[in-house]
Parts: C-alpha cells; sequence; structure tokens
C-alpha cells in the first residue's frame, strides 16, 4: 500500500469518527516518534480517539 491511499483512509476513518482530520493527523504525528509498543500505536487510531482529546 502506497503512502497516498494509507492518508487517505487515516482521513476518511477520523471524518467518520467525528474528529476533525487536520487535527487528528497533527496529534497523530506528534504522538506516534513516542510510541514504545503496539498498545500505544493503536490509542492513536481514529476509532480510540476523542474529539475532545485532540
Amino acid at each position: 500500500m502506497t503512502l497516498q491511499p494509507m492518508m487517505h483512509s487515516l482521513i476518511e476513518t477520523a471524518k467518520a469518527n467525528d474528529l476533525e482530520p487536520y487535527a487528528y493527523l497533527r496529534r497523530v504525528f506528534a504522538q506516534l516518534p513516542l510510541c514504545e509498543n503496539v498498545e500505544d500505536i493503536e490509542k492513536l487510531l481514529p476509532e480510540n480517539m476523542k474529539a475532545a482529546v485532540i
């Protein structure tokens, strides 16, 4: 899978979870380098985030 479909998928999933895509992606790209395990990464998935957190 190339970058474009992955980004599109993240953006559309964020929208489906009532998240503003730009704010969501900013949060993910800021937090991703701090992740130490799979569970940390899974917490960044749109369905695991709440709009108030972003």
